[in-house]
């Protein structure tokens, strides 16, 4: 009997090595599978590092979509590939190429990235705007183009426009001396999206010259710092083991903002809902009232929680985007005059 367990360990190692040989061929094989299999034929670009491809050269040389377009430029190509981590990103020069995209493959192509700041904005991808195609994207876009912002919702809201257009221009002859066109321009879109949502201009008090109160400017400042990091480049985004450092900070700061938007939002909605529910509220007067009255063939609630509350986030996100992009190319005060009766006739 004391001779038993040596016995038992000469009977596993033929086991242990049979194991260990099985182990050592699969990893060979993963290692190999580009040679031993037809490779890929991608567009030309540089060579990539192991493991963490271009990250060292994109990180090297900021902004990226410059360091891109010098190196397609020097490679005399209209199409490249770079590899970044385990992501091989694609970027294309030339419109008739970018049309083999958007037009003839667009089923391919037609998802979002999925990205750190976009999980945490959709809040785990429930919304429309930042959400990878699919059966949540289809749904999102049916209430959007049916309920939200259709002709008729938009000629129903006429009103509430007319509103924030009558507010702005008081505001602004009250500041005739000294007006600063971003800080106007930021909060008249806020305050007609949070009037077209939550039938309100302000979340306090506001100010006595139609301005934002403190409450406003927060909610201002946050949704600009979640519009940054939206699709910001982010080495976690394509190295997902980095994701727990944070190495950029850019996971803290969007999670801020988010709890900035919560703060605002949330309380709204959840006031809202229970008045729907205990039959105190039943004529729609805002579009928060449209999201929570939606209901199936089954007449069952067609949204979650979750989702209402994330649609009133991230239509805060799409105005405010359209803004941005007019702010940084420097439009002067007659070219805002000129969007914001588009925006309001």
């Amino acid at each position: 009997m004391d001779y038993a367990p040596d016995i038992l360990c000469l009977h596993l190692q033929p086991l242990v090595i049979s194991l260990f040989l099985v182990i050592c061929g699969f990893t060979i094989m993963k290692a190999l599978r580009y040679d031993l299999l037809e490779k890929p034929k991608l567009p030309p670009g540089p060579k990539p590092w192991p493991i963490v491809g271009s990250l060292p050269q994109m990180l090297s040389n900021k902004p990226v979509f410059r360091w891109i377009h010098d190196l397609m430029q020097e490679m005399n190509t209209e199409i490249a590939c770079v590899r970044l981590g385990n992501v091989h990103v694609i970027p294309v020069t030339c419109p008739s190429i970018a049309c083999e995209f958007l037009r003839k493959h667009d089923a391919e192509f037609a998802s979002r990235p999925l990205t750190m700041a976009t999980d945490i904005m959709s809040s785990g991808y429930v919304t429309i705007a930042i959400v990878p195609f699919g059966e949540q994207w289809k749904k999102m876009r049916r209430i959007f183009v049916n309920d939200l912002f259709s002709p008729l919702r938009h000629h129903w809201f006429q009103d509430k426009r007319n509103e924030e257009a009558d507010n702005i221009m008081f505001y602004v002859y009250n500041k005739r001396n000294n007006v600063n066109v971003r800080e106007v321009s930021q909060h008249y879109c806020c305050n007609v999206t949070r009037k077209l949502i939550f039938d309100t201009r302000y979340f306090g008090k506001g100010r006595m010259d139609g301005g934002p109160g403190s409450e406003e400017v927060e909610q201002v400042n946050a949704i600009f710092t979640l519009l940054k990091h939206v699709y910001a480049f982010s080495a976690s985004d394509y190295v997902p083991w980095l994701r727990v450092f944070d190495l950029d900070g850019h996971k803290r700061m969007v999670k801020k903002g988010m709890r900035t938007m919560e703060k605002y939002h949330d309380p709204l909605v959840e006031e809202r809902m229970k008045q729907w529910n205990d039959g105190s509220k039943s004529v729609e007067e805002d579009l928060l009232d449209v999201l929570i009255s939606l209901k199936d063939d089954n007449h069952t609630p067609t949204l979650t929680v979750k989702e209402i509350k994330a649609l009133t986030i991230v239509m805060h996100h799409s105005l405010l985007l359209f803004l941005k992009v007019l702010y940084f190319n420097k439009i002067n005060i007659f070219s805002f005059i000129y969007i914001c009766l588009i925006y309001l006739f």
